[in-house]
């Protein structure tokens, strides 16, 4: 019997984890369509929507796009036809207050979050990953220590979230290290143990 009811997803990893990478790979696995907020942000700017140029003037002036903003395209973007099967959130929710709007979008659908596939990596090991891709791709600017704060901000930004979402039991912790097959295998392998099967 396939698993016809919709899988709700979300992907949360450090910088370097390589969580884009498994978001590709997840999606394709359940049959739901990726969504990135950067991917969101990029397309709207691109196509010259309103919100896109909203998020192009905030992020011009080197700030970062409020909740409200974020949320907004959010919203929209869970309200087309191809999120129907579910979908899988890579980037988003960054804060408590998205979770809650998040939650209650869902909520008015009868929905919820079905597991928060949580990438534990080791920092030395992302961060000397990133140095050496920095250098292969000429970023003079990824030195150790903007690599080193990036990993800092984004734990104390995702742990008030991972916390939410663990009270919740839908956190499935998977080790991030090791070769892009390992980790994908050990994500299915997690999110079977959850009763949810992948469709393809």
């Amino acid at each position: 019997m396939t698993n016809t009811a919709p899988i709700r997803l979300l992907i949360v990893g450090a910088p370097g984890a390589g969580k884009g990478t498994q978001a590709t790979g997840l999606a394709e696995a359940y049959g739901v369509p990726a969504i990135s907020t950067g991917d969101i942000f990029r397309e709207n700017i691109k196509n010259g929507t309103e919100l896109g140029k909203r998020v192009q003037e905030i992020t011009a002036q080197g700030q970062l796009v409020p909740d409200s903003l974020t949320n907004d395209l959010i919203s929209d973007r869970l309200s087309q036809a191809d999120v129907a099967p579910g979908f899988l959130l890579d980037g988003y929710p960054r804060t408590v207050g998205q979770v809650e709007f998040l939650t209650s979008v869902l909520e008015q659908d009868g929905a919820a979050i079905d597991a928060v596939v949580q990438l534990v990596t080791d920092t030395d090991a992302v961060v000397e990953r990133l140095l050496k891709r920095a250098q292969e791709q000429g970023r003079v600017d990824d030195t150790e220590e903007i690599i080193r704060h990036r990993q800092e901000v984004y734990l104390q930004e995702t742990a008030p979230v991972i916390d939410v979402y663990a009270s919740r039991g839908v956190v499935v912790e998977v080790d991030g290290m090791g070769t892009v097959e390992e980790v994908a295998t050990r994500i299915l392998d997690a999110l079977k143990a959850k009763g949810l099967e992948p469709r393809n």
